[in-house]
């Protein structure tokens, strides 16, 4: 099976704002394991993690998941996100194949 990571923006003005960004990146994910491929989405991976260590952490976490993975699906609003600026440019450096709609992950997985 392919594995997919999830990019998209995460953090938020609020708690509200943050659960909204991991439901949507959690509703892309699912639509990646509908399709037959491993989702990783690192948002609902650490979803609660806040304050327990520096963000730090988790951004190297989430870049070594991002290595291991085949592709990266951007969410729709990937772009006002910093940190899925910087997964996209680190997945384009390393030449995985960067999606940026369901249509897109549809025609790769059938390559």
């Amino acid at each position: 099976m392919k594995v997919v990571y999830i990019a998209g923006p995460f953090r938020g003005a609020s708690a509200w704002e943050i659960q909204q960004n991991v439901m949507a990146a959690m509703a892309l994910a699912l639509e990646v394991w509908r399709r037959g491929a491993v989702a990783i989405c690192p948002h609902a991976n650490t979803m609660f993690f806040q304050g327990a260590a520096e963000d730090d952490v988790w951004l190297k976490g989430d870049y070594e998941l991002l290595k291991r993975s085949d592709a990266v699906l951007m969410t729709a609003d990937w772009q006002r996100s910093s940190g899925a600026a910087v997964e996209r440019q680190q997945a384009l450096t390393a030449g995985c194949p960067v999606l940026y709609s369901l249509a897109d992950l549809d025609a790769w997985l059938t390559q």
